[in-house]
């Protein structure tokens, strides 16, 4: 069963979320809810755990979004689900170069982030409409792609791992990850770093190098 924990201050959203994931199929169990990120990194520790996704709020207490704690959620590991109010394009974009493997809104409701977490669970990317909007609005600044690098990206994000895309490109995985450490490399060069698949999809997706259609 798929094992996650929620970090929002709202009891209404916790409770919420705990409904529709206890609804889900496949099953989602709330591992554990916490009122703050300190809360769950003190009672989680170092490593990531029977975790296979966080559900995380970015506002706590009325102040500003707290990009420290999504940092150092996903520097242990933490598949992390950002679930928040806001919307601005700028603050999503930050948050997947953080390392947010998705970012919803929480007016995108039950669907999405059953969704969201299922994909999150199974390696998957997950294209969320706040995402969608967020890498629209981005910079006119694409990176140039060789038509190799074009079709390991799109091969990477149609299967569930790199050997898979070794295998239907007759390559080995080790060229699969010397092409995609190109590709971020050209991204992070243009100053749009896409550290996760999430980012890189939302990227590719802006930039015409794929359509929601071919995901």
């Amino acid at each position: 069963m798929i094992r996650i924990a929620i970090i929002d201050d709202h009891p209404l959203i916790c409770d919420g979320v705990r409904g529709w994931c206890a609804a889900a199929q496949p099953p989602i169990a709330v591992a554990d809810d916490y009122p703050q990120p300190a809360a769950f990194l003190a009672a989680t520790g170092p490593d990531r755990g029977d975790l296979d996704a966080v559900v995380l709020d970015l506002q706590f207490d009325q102040r500003a979004p707290d990009l420290g704690a999504l940092g150092a959620i996903c520097e242990r590991g933490h598949r992390v689900v950002v679930y928040s109010q806001h919307t601005e394009p700028h603050l999503v974009r930050d948050c997947l170069d953080l390392g947010a493997v998705t970012y919803l809104s929480k007016t995108e409701g039950r669907e999405h982030l059953i969704t969201a977490l299922h994909a999150a669970a199974d390696v998957r990317p997950y294209l969320s409409p706040t995402m969608a909007r967020a890498m629209s609005t981005d910079g006119d600044d694409r990176p140039k792609l060789s038509q190799r690098e074009r079709e390991v990206l799109l091969a990477w994000f149609q299967t569930e791992s790199k050997a898979l895309v070794a295998q239907q490109l007759f390559i080995t995985t080790g060229t699969v990850n010397t092409y995609l450490e190109r590709i971020r490399a050209k991204y992070a060069a243009v100053g749009r770093s896409a550290p996760t698949k999430a980012a890189l999809v939302a990227r590719a997706i802006r930039d015409g190098l794929i359509s929601t259609d071919e995901l």
